[in-house]
């Protein structure tokens, strides 16, 4: 082994950096075009301390440019997403405050989330937004699916339970971001994620909590 490489000559150096508290998760949840970015980028500019927006569209826009076929479709996403979950889960674990913008239209997204994250240190968000306002925004950006919004439209909130509800029709990005600062400062506990944790997860092992804080770091 050259010597550069050897523990004992640089022991600091080779020393995994401490992780002293998990970091805070704040999950938007809603449709296609319902603003989640928006918001995200928002509240990046108005939460204290350092935080990350980690988008599910920034993991399928790394995925190379090679056509699939229409069978192979929903395996590669759903690999996709289910990887994004495990480095979500590991970003926050390593101790950093995650803005996290994904739809949950699918009922495994929610349930694969359950398992790996802390709920008590994640904040999950409604982003709402009524039918026709979403149909309009999707039609003027003109970068999406058509009809996409509409076939996320009755699942993303059909589990229920959130922790805060936003309306996009009536509150700009930064109001709702403004909302989502204030719920962090003293969550109520339980959390949403707690709650659907004991009712759809019953005796699956939670996540391990580093230490316990009420707000983000």
């Amino acid at each position: 082994m050259p010597a550069s490489l050897n523990p004992a000559h640089d022991p600091v150096h080779a020393r995994v950096p401490a992780t002293p508290a998990g970091g805070t998760v704040v999950l938007l949840n809603g449709t296609s075009s319902s603003g989640k970015s928006s918001i995200a980028r928002a509240l990046l500019e108005e939460l204290d301390g350092i935080w990350f927006h980690m988008p599910v569209d920034a993991f399928h826009a790394m995925r190379c440019r090679h056509p699939l076929a229409d069978e192979d479709l929903r395996g590669e996403i759903d690999r996709t997403v289910k990887g994004f979950h495990r480095a979500v889960a590991g970003m926050a674990a390593a101790g950093n405050n995650l803005v996290v913008d994904h739809p949950l239209s699918l009922r495994w997204r929610l349930l694969d989330l359950l398992d790996l994250l802390v709920p008590a240190d994640t904040a999950l968000i409604a982003v709402r937004c009524p039918l026709p306002e979403l149909e309009r925004r999707e039609r003027e950006r003109g970068d999406r699916q058509p009809g996409l919004a509409a076939l996320q439209f009755g699942h993303v909130h059909a589990h229920g339970r959130h922790d805060l509800d936003l309306d996009t029709s009536l509150l700009s990005p930064r109001e709702c971001a403004l909302r989502i600062r204030d719920f962090l400062v003293d969550r109520p506990r339980p959390t949403a994620f707690e709650e659907l944790r004991r009712t759809l997860r019953p005796g699956a092992t939670t996540p391990a909590r580093t230490t316990v804080q009420k707000g983000p770091r």
